[in-house]
């Protein structure tokens, strides 16, 4: 017991620990968080472009269905048909050999007729994709001259197609009859549009109409 005049001490107060000092990051560190974090949002950001680039085909084509002569509706002007004026067709046979034999035909401003040949080569046993050269045939084998024929719509009874390739520069919609209804070819070009396609500046073919039909 204090019995001292002198007023009793007050009680100690436990000190609070003291947090040890935390040592500065690096700025080395910080700039390889940063490059890291950077290079997988730049990753996931490529591979969603590439995945919403990517041109997705149909599943199949069955060659000898294809086979034949198809007519132009519709296609993205290029240089390879600045002479065609009209009636455009395209005549499709397959080959022993799993090629086709291509035929491009159309009538020029001046009234001739346009040919073209060429040969297709499927990419894959889905005959979906294929590569058409319209090279000369002694020299079809150089790695150059080559272009993409990638089927992206076909009707199940083989009534029309549409035909574009991976870098968007060239479209057609063909029909096996001079004519396509406009509601079908509206949803092609639809289909076409949302696959990346500049739609706004396809031209539609001109074509002979079909014969009228004999009265019975």
């Amino acid at each position: 017991m204090h019995t001292s005049s002198e007023p009793a001490p007050l009680p100690a107060h436990p000190r609070a620990p003291v947090a040890p000092a935390t040592a500065p990051v690096p700025p080395r560190r910080i700039a390889a968080a940063a490059a890291a974090a950077l290079a997988l949002a730049l990753a996931a950001t490529a591979a969603l472009a590439a995945e919403l680039d990517r041109l997705l085909t149909v599943p199949s084509v069955a060659l000898q269905r294809y086979a034949g002569t198809w007519h132009e509706i519709a296609r993205l002007p290029n240089r390879f048909q600045a002479q065609c004026a009209s009636e455009v067709t395209a005549t499709y046979t397959p080959r022993d050999d799993g090629a086709v034999d291509v035929v491009n035909r159309c009538r020029t401003q001046a009234g001739t007729l346009d040919e073209a040949a060429g040969l297709a080569r499927p990419q894959d046993d889905t005959n979906a994709k294929l590569t058409v050269s319209f090279l000369p045939p002694a020299l079809r084998w150089l790695p150059f001259g080559r272009g993409d024929y990638w089927v992206i719509a076909l009707d199940p009874a083989y009534r029309w197609v549409m035909v574009g390739e991976p870098r968007r520069e060239f479209l057609w919609v063909l029909a096996r009859e001079p004519v396509l209804p406009q509601d079908t070819l509206e949803s092609l070009l639809g289909r076409a549009r949302e696959a990346g396609f500049p739609v706004e500046r396809v031209t539609l073919s001109a074509q002979r109409p079909p014969p009228p039909t004999p009265p019975k």
